[in-house]
């Protein structure tokens, strides 16, 4: 036996999860693939975020509420461990709005979802002249904003970079460059890779994004992903203009402003275009006037992994017990809670990890 687990899909969520199993312990091998794969984990917003999720669904608000309450605990210890720092900033976030009429249609939905859970959703509705005081730079068009205080964002590649570390760091084998193939369990569980790599493990983690989708349904799973395609851009480094992140815009720990992101269905088509960057500038513009005079230095483009209802998926193959399904849109936001508590999930060992709402029965039609 070559290893406890093998995980297939060596980005933020892959490497979160693998980080908690050699925490415990287990052995660990993980199966990424080339650089010319599809990779959220290199195009996301970087924000560590619990405003609007679980709108429909509490249990994913309360369990994102899980994961940003250990998100600097986590990440801490990556940079005690590693020497590579995460910057971190939790003093809130921003939903802003550009008509009283969005702003008080969603306090109602916010109040409904607070409610439900039981009243831990912490949050305050600011007038534009109170946005103002908070953030100088705002424009005139925003007529004010939801400041949810569970609310923060990070620097993502100093993440991934401080994951991949850390996972060697603890003794996990790394193999790049490997497209798996095939998953078959005569007795253990046989990975195969296009290039005759064969791996042999106990278990098998599925958290190979949107290649997911290919190999799942051979292993059991529905696996329902699609790709979304979002843009971003970011602005050459700047004094300091904004205070807080919101969904148009944040100001990067190195100085820049990146705004995005687009939502775009277009299948697998990471590209970058004229009319997408066009937009966000635009809307970013209408939020922070002053971003008008500033350089734009870099835009790119990358494929969220999305299931139908926008919830993670967690589920344990009914045909090959031990492998396991792990995808979600929020790899950023989910990281201490994929490494922190999931694990427990996985081997079984925490009963009180209620998860059950995000396996795939909820897809089955009856």
């Amino acid at each position: 036996m070559d290893t406890d687990y093998t995980i297939i899909g060596g980005g933020i969520v892959g490497l979160s999860v693998a980080w908690g199993l050699l925490q415990r312990g287990l052995t660990v091998t993980v199966l990424d693939g080339d650089d010319g794969s599809f990779r959220a984990s290199r195009g996301n917003f970087g924000l560590v975020w619990v405003q609007s999720k679980g709108m429909n669904q509490p249990r994913y608000a309360s369990w994102s509420q899980q994961s940003a309450a250990i998100w600097a605990d986590f990440t801490h210890e990556l940079g005690e461990n590693t020497g590579h720092t995460v910057p971190l900033e939790q003093r809130g976030g921003y939903d802003l709005h550009f008509s009283e009429e969005t702003l008080e249609a969603t306090v109602a939905q916010y109040e409904v979802l607070k409610a439900k859970l039981g009243g831990n959703y912490p949050y305050d509705v600011l007038g534009h002249n109170a946005l103002h005081k908070e953030e100088p730079h705002i424009g005139p068009k925003v007529v004010g904003a939801i400041l949810h205080h569970q609310d923060g964002h990070a620097n993502p590649l100093k993440l991934l970079t401080a994951l991949a570390a850390d996972v060697r760091r603890m003794g996990a084998r790394v193999l790049t460059g490997k497209t798996v193939t095939e998953v078959s369990k005569p007795d253990a569980f046989r990975v195969t890779c296009a290039d005759g790599t064969t791996v042999t493990s106990n278990k098998v983690v599925l958290s190979a994004g949107l290649g997911a989708a290919t190999l799942g349904p051979a292993m059991g799973f529905k696996a329902p992903i699609r790709p979304q395609r979002g843009q971003v851009l970011i602005t050459e480094k700047l004094p300091k203009l904004i205070n807080r992140p919101s969904l148009i815009a944040r100001q990067v720990d190195e100085g820049g402003i990146q705004i995005g992101a687009t939502n775009e269905e277009v299948g697998l088509d990471d590209r970058v275009t004229q009319p997408g960057l066009s937009g966000l500038a635009a809307e970013a513009i209408a939020a922070y006037p002053a971003l008008a005079r500033a350089q734009l230095v870099r835009s790119w483009s990358a494929l969220r992994i999305l299931s139908p209802d926008g919830l993670p998926i967690y589920q344990e193959s009914p045909d090959m017990a031990g492998a396991f399904l792990v995808t979600c849109h929020s790899g950023i936001t989910l990281a201490a809670a994929h490494a922190r508590l999931l694990p427990d999930w996985l081997e079984g060992t925490n009963a009180t990890l209620d998860l059950e709402v995000f396996n795939e029965n909820r897809f089955t039609i009856s």
